[in-house]
């Protein structure tokens, strides 16, 4: 009997909520990611986007556990020489709350076009409110 591979044309993709009020980061970003690449289903294929939707609420209200919030620095290079910028992970949050959860789950994601497609698939929000009603987004929990 052959192996079963899905197509990845007729896949039927869900729209997933999570609440990210008072969850620690670590464990919200990899329920986030695992739902994106589709690991939940049983027609997981590792090199097919077979992943859900995923919606993150609340993202400013998402816990950092330790010193995290002082000592986690987040990098970029501007390009120039001498151009690395950095900032706690305390002051992005405070400034991006977004931000700070779409770089823990994309950190989770494959490297590759097919992790860049997954991640397109992720929508956060700082505050409790978002635009994907029509969706009927369920709600996922987070231990």
């Amino acid at each position: 009997m052959p192996t079963y591979i899905p197509k990845a044309d007729p896949l039927e993709r869900k729209w997933f909520v999570i609440d990210a009020k008072g969850k620690v980061l670590g464990k919200l970003a990899a329920i986030a990611a695992s739902a994106l690449t589709g690991k939940r289903k049983p027609i997981y294929t590792p090199f097919l986007d077979t992943g859900d939707h995923v919606i993150v609420i609340n993202a400013a209200l998402v816990h950092l556990t330790g010193r995290k919030a002082t000592d986690k620095l987040y990098r970029h290079h501007t390009g120039y020489v001498g151009g690395l910028k950095s900032v706690a992970a305390g002051d992005l949050r405070r400034k991006n709350p977004a931000r700070v959860v779409e770089e823990a789950i994309r950190g989770m994601l494959p490297k590759t076009k097919l992790g860049r497609a997954m991640f397109q698939k992720l929508k956060v929000y700082a505050g409790d409110h978002h635009p994907h009603q029509a969706q009927k987004p369920l709600a996922m929990p987070v231990k």
